[in-house]
């Protein structure tokens, strides 16, 4: 089995894919959970919490043949090495500068761009084809572009509706927190509906507002998908977005494994082609994909 984790601001998401029978890939999403993203936790806290999960959905640990991950809260990287180590006995492939994904960034620096960016667009890209863009409905909401060659071209980045919600609680002396929903007509007749549709229709015409303009530079065929917490919430209202894929995340982590093994079995199939024996720098690190 290959667990896959996507590492958050807000939320974790874990899933575990599996072989069919006869397989050569992990093709199956077997089990997935969503955690709080927590910095205090400790190595031995994260490694209670994930076999736990494991246990209530009958998975078992000592399955795991591959691990990797995608993260955006750096001070977790090394937690999450030593989890994946001491509680899977596996080590982990995080998505970095250096690791095949099948994708090139044309972003003036590479490296800035997110994780879990580039693995979405990897995924989208190979389901959906090109060009496209994901809109990823997270603590930020993110618009990831995706050229018809596969190359990933850059986007925009916005505050996420949580965030809208909670600077408008936190700034205002009267407006109570609400949750974020569809409210069942635009006119508010009290505060509470007011805010849900302001929160709701106001950002569902920020996301259409930014597509129109994304769709102007990549051509009326561009595929739009959504994915994200509240992908389901958002993206269904949407004039754009073709496609709700609340595993599209994950998918790209186990697109991008598979690549990468392919990979390294081909380099340990033949060896002659490794950087040092071809004459190549080996101390010259990767430019990132």
């Amino acid at each position: 089995m290959l667990l896959v984790i996507d590492v958050g601001n807000t939320n974790t998401v874990l899933g575990v894919f599996a072989r069919e029978d006869g397989a050569a890939e992990y093709a199956r999403l077997s089990a997935h959970w969503r955690v709080t993203t927590e910095l205090k936790r400790t190595v031995d806290e994260y490694g209670v919490l994930f076999r736990n999960l494991f246990s209530m959905d009958k998975v078992e640990a000592a399955g795991i043949q591959g691990i990797v991950i995608s993260s955006v809260v750096p001070p977790l990287d090394s937690v999450l090495r030593q989890v994946c180590e001491r509680y899977f006995h596996v080590p982990a492939l995080f998505i970095e500068p250096g690791v095949k994904t099948g994708m090139p960034v044309h972003y003036d620096n590479p490296a800035e761009v997110g994780a879990d960016r580039i693995v979405n667009g990897v995924a989208a890209f190979e389901k959906y084809g090109g060009p496209c863009v994901v809109v990823d409905f997270g603590t930020a909401t993110t618009f990831d572009c995706i050229s018809a060659k596969g190359e990933y071209l850059g986007g925009v980045i916005c505050p996420g509706i949580g965030i809208s919600a909670d600077a408008l609680f936190q700034r205002t002396a009267r407006l109570p927190r609400v949750d974020i929903r569809k409210p069942a007509r635009v006119i508010g007749s009290n505060t509470v509906g007011s805010l849900q549709s302001g929160l709701y229709y106001g950002y569902l015409g920020l996301v259409d507002g930014i597509l129109t303009l994304l769709t102007q530079e990549l051509g009326a065929e561009t595929k739009v998908v959504a994915t994200g917490g509240l992908g389901g919430m958002l993206g269904t209202a949407s004039k754009f977005i073709t496609a709700v894929d609340e595993y599209l995340t994950l998918e790209g982590l186990r697109i991008i494994w598979e690549r990468n093994a392919t990979s390294r079995q081909k380099s340990t199939a033949h060896p002659e082609k490794s950087p040092s024996a071809s004459g190549k720098s080996a101390g010259k690190s990767p430019k990132p994909r």
